[in-house]
């Protein structure tokens, strides 16, 4: 088998997997209970926290456990939108987001708050001239995302950070860093980022656990609301096993990170180049190789169906996305390629195939192999 669907989710580690059994089966206790079990659980908790902050260069006090990027996204709209609406209900955004970012900020819409929607060139940047004439006195917050889930492309952090806090010093800067944490380097303090968003399953860990850095001494509200659990933030009972395979997962993936990038990069430089030079009428969506994230690659098939085509590929035992998973059974064109300008015709035939490190360059070598085989049939019977 060939797995070419990371961004989508990945396999968890070995080490992640014994974590998590050691937490189910020994360590197993309630955190918040005072008893030597959910004093064992408390200590692995926070161990993980340390590994985390550490990572981004915040304070273990600023991470905050969630079931994963979709809550922790909510989270940091409504809970700003509720915290900070006296200051203003205008709210900056791009047209590239998930939906975990787009949904809720389309609800607020509808609930009287003013959002600016951000456009993209044809790399899926945006402008940073833009950005700055959009933020007012009644900006509360801007969100963007680090890494888009789609295409790679990869949005200048502390350039955006900077024009922010330059331009309203008072408005929140969130980022969604799914697709980024453990794989680019990212300390809040430089890019001035005060909330920030992972989800443990893309990064070889558990699904069902992430993380929402929130810096110190802000006014976003709570999303649940219960037993005070994590400073009365986020209530609940703590995700013990779950928070503790994080940890896991992120130290390997902090360690890793220059290893584990030049890897992936070899792999899309394959597989890129050999598309390219290979199969006629393709393109890459999306930043150049030496810009682009090497972990996600998107590629536009020209005559050929997205779903036809992945699923040929999937009877080679090789398996890839035709967008982004949570809009991938939808039948309509990416909404970020849309923004990018693509035409419908080109959309229709965009793949995204997506590495992590246990990813090979023999694998890119193979898929390519099929796609010279594939593509060519697939157009002579789309005529």
């Amino acid at each position: 088998m060939i797995y070419f669907d990371n961004a989508a989710t990945t396999k968890a580690s070995q080490e992640v997997v014994e974590k998590m059994t050691e937490m189910l089966c020994q360590n197993f206790g309630n955190p918040a209970s005072v008893n030597k079990l959910g004093l064992q659980a408390e200590k692995e908790i926070r161990k993980a926290t340390e590994i985390l902050s550490q990572g981004i260069h915040c304070k273990p006090s600023e991470i905050f456990y969630t079931s994963g990027g979709t809550e922790g996204d909510n989270w940091a709209i409504f809970g700003t939108a509720q915290g900070y609406q006296r200051q203003g209900k205008h709210i900056i955004t791009t047209a590239i987001e998930h939906p975990a970012v787009k949904k809720p900020l389309q609800a607020l819409e509808e609930r009287g708050y003013h959002v600016t929607w951000l456009g993209v060139d044809k790399a899926g940047n945006i402008s940073l001239e833009e950005l700055e004439k959009s933020i007012r006195k009644d900006t509360i917050l801007v969100s963007v995302i680090l890494v888009n889930n789609e295409t790679g492309t990869i949005q200048n952090a502390v350039e955006i950070g900077n024009i922010i806090k330059q331009k309203n010093p008072h408005t929140l800067f969130h980022v969604d860093a799914v697709q980024a944490f453990g794989k680019y380097p990212i300390d809040v303090q430089k890019m001035k980022i005060d909330m920030l968003t992972m989800s443990g399953h893309k990064i070889n860990g558990p699904k069902g656990v992430g993380m929402l850095y929130q810096k110190e001494g802000l006014k976003v509200k709570p999303y649940l609301l219960g037993g005070g659990q994590q400073q009365g933030q986020r209530s609940g009972t703590e995700n013990g096993a779950g928070a503790a395979a994080l940890g896991v997962a992120a130290e390997i993936c902090f360690k890793n990170m220059k290893k584990n990038h030049d890897t992936v990069l070899e792999i899309k430089k394959i597989l890129t180049e050999g598309i390219l030079q290979e199969i006629a009428d393709t393109q890459i969506n999306g930043d150049t190789l030496e810009k682009a994230s090497p972990y996600v690659l998107n590629v536009t098939f020209k005559g050929v169906r997205s779903e036809v085509l992945l699923h040929a590929l999937e009877s080679k035992d090789i398996f890839v996305s035709a967008g982004s998973a949570c809009d991938s059974k939808k039948k309509v064109g990416s909404p970020v390629l849309t923004a990018m300008g693509l035409p419908f015709a080109q959309i229709e035939g965009a793949v995204r195939f997506s590495f992590c490190q246990y990813n090979t360059a023999e694998e890119a070598k193979q898929c390519l192999k099929q796609l010279k085989e594939i593509v060519p049939f697939l157009r002579k019977y789309n005529r």
